[in-house]
């Protein structure tokens, strides 16, 4: 047998503390990952439906009690714009408002709104692929969706709309709802700012920028299809803009319109509508 020397004493020590160390950070590195699970970072979305139950719980708790009802609309848009052309712009405007706000966060689109009579066929229904509900069905599902938002925690309730025809329903649900909820800290606001600026104030933008009021339109024309560019352009069949007439459903000229032109409008809904909103919930 070889006698132990002292280097082979200071060998023996030298490996079992390595080891002592190596478990000391292996443990250390199992409990990270560990407690990285156990404490997720928080989601970046402002949209609902992409949340789960327990994170659209703790954004609320955490300060985020403006939730946003974007409502849009399916119907027809000339022969160039898609037919979901108002959810799509309401979906993305919203979404940059709830994000410009810091404390907000945007329910589902409402994409089934009144669009005329089915029989016989009226306004938009003229043409194939508009969806309508009646008045009375559509302000219901507006004020379900604010009592579902209410019961969730949410303070103030939102309603904007990208389409002229039920503006005023907005009006009666929240008035209605308000009158109700008198005694509670929670409100409903019809912000009927989103679409005075996305209709008014950006036809006068344009015409300021040169455009006359026949190119610029009333619907699917330069104004509409500028916005719907800059949303997304995959919405527009650039090689059917032309100036159709209302037989085609368009009223105005879209030949001119451009991304470029309808993100200046796009900025200036949302900062007007931000701004709105703020106002509202100051007052409340």
């Amino acid at each position: 047998m070889q006698p132990v020397t002292r280097s082979c004493v200071a060998r023996s020590l030298r490996c079992e503390t390595m080891s002592w160390w190596r478990t000391v950070l292996a443990c250390v590195l199992v409990a990270a990952a560990i407690g990285a699970r156990a404490a997720p970072a928080p989601p970046s979305t402002v949209y609902l439906e992409e949340l789960t139950w327990t994170e659209l719980r703790d954004a609320v708790q955490a300060g985020k009690t403006t939730i946003i009802v974007p409502v849009g609309g399916t119907e027809q848009s000339g022969p160039h714009i898609a037919l979901g052309k108002h959810n799509a712009r309401a979906r993305l405007l919203a979404g940059r408002i709830a994000a410009s706000l810091g404390n907000a966060l945007v329910a589902p689109v409402i994409a089934y709104v009144p669009e005329g009579s089915v029989n016989p066929p009226t306004a938009h229904m003229r043409f194939p692929g508009t969806l309508t509900v009646p008045d009375a069905t559509f302000e219901s599902t507006l004020e379900y969706a604010a009592r579902s938002l209410r019961l969730a925690g949410f303070r103030d309730v939102v309603l904007i709309g990208d389409h002229g025809g039920y503006q005023a329903s907005l009006e009666r649900v929240a008035e209605r709802l308000n009158r109700e909820w008198a005694g509670s800290p929670v409100r409903v606001h019809a912000v009927l700012e989103y679409y005075q600026a996305s209709d008014r104030e950006y036809a006068r933008m344009l015409e300021r920028d040169g455009y006359k009021a026949g190119e610029i339109g009333t619907h699917a024309g330069l104004a509409d299809t500028a916005l719907t560019l800059a949303v997304d352009p995959r919405l527009v069949r650039t090689e059917r803009l032309r100036s159709g007439g209302p037989v085609e459903g368009t009223h105005g000229d879209p030949r001119k319109a451009t991304a470029a032109l309808g993100q200046a409008g796009l900025d200036m809904i949302v900062a007007r509508t931000r701004d709105a909103i703020q106002r509202a919930t100051a007052r409340h």
